[in-house]
């Protein structure tokens, strides 16, 4: 315990360099003949004292070790010239409006990213400079719609062991910040939409931590009553159980007003007023979900397009299947451990009880790379799923996998493929953006332009610059319209799908 300056620092001293066979090159390099292997079931001293000779033997490590220890690993090992080229030009750019938005400490993102592209539509409709969505409108219902959601799990599984695996992922966190894209659908069909300027964030909206432990702690509380009262003895009526539940959703509710402020309600008037950038005074009353309605085609983009495209479907809000509005954009992702052009679905995935569940049409990279270059030519952003934290300099606002070299640094090498690292939990989704742009040499992506939620004070102003490769390797969930794929590819949704189960990494959320 203590900090570092309550502790003497130690002298580091290196072992005189002794003669020996020609080493590999790089350690690395090293084979089973090579390296030093006395085969142990336990951390052998001896062994680690001749691995630390050999380590230190070399200069290369002497100088790693000086620098290492004293600075970030991600600093030391830089490629400068991923710095060059990864600059901020794009052959295709989309404006997307301001400002650039500010997720705070929360995770919020899916909520933030999902509304960055919905807000592009309405700040070109309304000529606004500068406009935002409130995400907290959404984030109030999101967290109150998951609680009845926990609950209702509960009282369906409460057969299950509590030790379950099932039961212990649930109660794990039953009211995180996270989400995914079929969840925003959810929420906006059923509660619409206000502009922030109606409903802004407060201080719990910004740091959430508090009131999701509290929330989360009351809701394991009463997932143990609700089991205990399913399995007593004597048998108790569903209407005592429902009773029960009610009361504790009427707490949730007044733990969320309390700390967030009291929402309007679907069908409430509120009245927005705003100058446009003709500095014209503007005054619009309505309810959330005549907003949403009323600008459904903004909110979903289709009067966004930079060119015409004389295509059915653009024109028709609700195509084949009841599809429309939000709901007809839909998730694909690249699973490589499971078969391309299958649906795939999360058991016991959601926020909104008896709301559609997630979905995902499981295609290759390069389906995915078509749709989204489609759609960033036609001026429509996407909200995306990736893993941020691999091979990311967040204050450089840099994403690429070639930007730090571990294996000079470390002596190691990181082999594992996309699907293995979903296999051994070595990666997952972990944050929602916005694809605002893309570079393109001879029609081939080299780069892409990413609109974050993390304040303008890192990257270029808030906005990331992604490797193709990185792409490749980290993102794993692009929203599509239906006119930018392949028909075969909307037939997916019809499909019967494979079930995954919640706590696979399909099922994590952004």
């Amino acid at each position: 315990m203590g900090n570092s300056h309550s502790k003497r620092s130690k002298t580091i001293t290196y072992p005189v360099a002794r003669k020996s066979k020609p080493a590999p090159s790089r350690d690395s390099d090293v084979t089973l003949t090579d390296s030093i292997c006395d085969p142990s079931p336990t951390v052998n001293i001896s062994n680690v004292c001749k691995w630390e000779d050999k380590l230190l033997s070399d200069p290369k490590n002497r100088l790693a070790l000086g620098a290492l220890t004293t600075h970030a690993a991600t600093a030391i090992l830089q490629n400068p010239s991923i710095l060059l080229q990864d600059t901020h030009i794009f052959s295709n750019k989309l404006d997307m409006g301001a400002p650039v938005t500010n997720q705070r400490s929360s995770g919020r993102c899916w909520l933030f990213a999902a509304t960055n592209v919905f807000r592009v539509g309405l700040i070109r409709k309304y000529k606004l400079n500068g406009f935002e969505l409130s995400q907290s409108y959404l984030f109030f219902w999101d967290k109150l719609e998951k609680a009845n959601f926990f609950l209702e799990q509960i009282i369906d599984t409460v057969k299950e062991p509590l030790d379950s695996r099932l039961i212990q992922y649930l109660m794990h966190g039953p009211v995180g910040d996270g989400g995914q894209w079929d969840m925003v659908v959810n929420l906006v069909e059923k509660y619409g939409l206000v502009p922030q300027a109606i409903y802004p964030d407060s201080f719990n909206a910004k740091a959430s931590g508090r009131i999701n432990w509290l929330i989360t702690a009351k809701l394991r509380e009463a997932a143990l009553h609700l089991r205990q009262l399913a399995n007593a003895k004597e048998k108790v009526s569903s209407d005592l159980i429902y009773r029960y539940k009610a009361k504790v959703m009427q707490e949730i509710y007044g733990v969320l007003v309390l700390s967030l402020g009291a929402p309007p309600k679907p069908n409430d008037t509120f009245t927005w007023i705003f100058v446009d950038k003709d500095q014209k005074h503007q005054t619009i009353t309505t309810t959330p979900l005549e907003f949403y309605h009323a600008n459904v085609g903004a909110v979903s983009n289709l009067a966004t397009l930079s060119q015409p495209l004389h295509i059915p479907a653009l024109t028709n809000l609700a195509p084949a299947g009841g599809r429309g509005g939000v709901k007809n954009r839909f998730s694909l992702v690249n699973d490589p451990r499971n078969p391309y052009m299958r649906l795939l679905t999360v058991e016991r995935l959601g926020n909104i009880y008896g709301g559609k569940g997630v979905e995902y049409v499981n295609v290759d990279m390069e389906t995915i790379k078509a749709a989204a270059i489609s759609m960033i030519k036609a001026g429509q952003p996407i909200f995306f799923g990736c893993d941020v934290g691999k091979y990311s300099d967040p204050q450089k606002g840099i994403l690429d996998t070639a930007q730090f070299d571990y294996e000079l640094g470390f002596n190691i090498t990181l082999n594992l493929t996309k699907a293995q690292r979903l296999e051994t939990g070595e990666s997952s989704m972990t944050h929602a953006m916005v694809l605002s742009g893309v570079n393109l040499v001879d029609d081939k992506p080299t780069k892409w332009r990413v609109e974050n939620s993390w304040g303008d004070a890192n990257g270029d102003k808030g906005y990331l610059v992604m490797s193709d490769a990185w792409f490749d390797e980290f993102v794993y969930q692009i929203v599509v319209s239906p006119d930018f794929v392949d028909e075969e590819v909307v037939k997916v949704l019809d499909q019967d799908p494979i079930t995954l189960p919640i706590w696979d990494p399909m099922g994590s959320l952004a």
